[in-house]
């Protein structure tokens, strides 16, 4: 990195730390950015194992038996690709200030699991689009651990089914075409109204109705801090706008 780049890298931290400093209620939001450094990847790089792993369409999820063996089969290579992941240096900087009192919650897209993983508290965190640590069935709502989803589908080939109601299992995460829970929407709403802060992190801003919270939170008379490698259809909204290797640019800030 260049001298002058460095130093304008620095002024944007400082930026970044003066409005943090000024704020009482800090909304983190956070997508795959985040966890690259940690091996999870992406959906939008170009070599993603997600262009060959594509999820599948809720709809033909609950028509097909078929659709339902090859979604299992493709859920269990991509977690196989990042087996053992651990929370990188955004993960870690954000549960400090987390645990500090700093920020009031996580809104996240992601569903690797990592945020409660560098220790964040639960309650803390709002998973839009849902966790791919366990599964859920779809009737009844009980959760079913993967280890022992994964032992039963690959004796049997067969897609799992609830051993309480008989219903559809799948995995805890919102397919193409799934609703987004309805109480997890309503509380990141909420929380992005009442917040002054509302920094983006690692987030491309491209996925509805995600993508719209930043500018509730904005329109509720928060600032907006959008911290991503690359440009964001929002950047034009942006009190701050950071377009930086995330964890280096948390660095700065450690």
């Amino acid at each position: 990195m260049q001298q002058n780049e460095t130093a304008s890298l620095r002024g944007a931290a400082e930026a970044f730390q003066r409005l943090v400093d000024q704020s009482s209620c800090i909304v983190a939001f956070t997508g795959a950015g985040i966890s690259t450094e940690s091996g999870v990847p992406d959906f939008r790089s170009p070599d993603s194992p997600w262009l060959v792993n594509k999820p599948i369409h809720f709809s033909e999820y609950l028509a097909s038996e078929a659709a339902r063996i090859d979604a299992w089969q493709r859920k269990f290579r991509m977690d196989d690709l990042y087996a053992g992941a651990k929370p990188g240096r955004t993960h870690r900087a954000l549960a400090a200030m987390v645990g500090e009192g700093q920020i009031e919650a996580i809104i996240t897209q992601n569903i690797d699991n990592l945020h409660q993983a560098s220790g964040v508290a639960p309650e803390k965190i709002i998973e839009l689009h849902g966790n791919g640590s366990f599964a859920e069935c779809l009737t009844c709502q009980r959760r079913h651990e993967l280890s022992l989803i994964r032992g039963i589908f690959e004796k049997s080939g067969r897609p799992p089914v609830c051993e309480a109601c008989g219903g559809i299992v799948k995995s805890a995460t919102i397919s193409f075409g799934q609703a987004i829970p309805t109480e997890s929407l309503r509380r990141a709403r909420e929380i992005s109204e009442s917040c002054d802060l509302f920094i983006v992190f690692g987030s491309s801003l491209s996925v509805q109705p995600a993508a719209r919270l930043p500018l509730i939170a904005q329109h509720s008379g928060a600032k907006l801090v959008i911290v991503n490698r690359e440009m964001t259809p929002l950047d034009i909204y942006a009190d701050l706008i950071i377009h930086e290797n995330i964890g280096n640019f948390i660095e700065l800030l450690i």
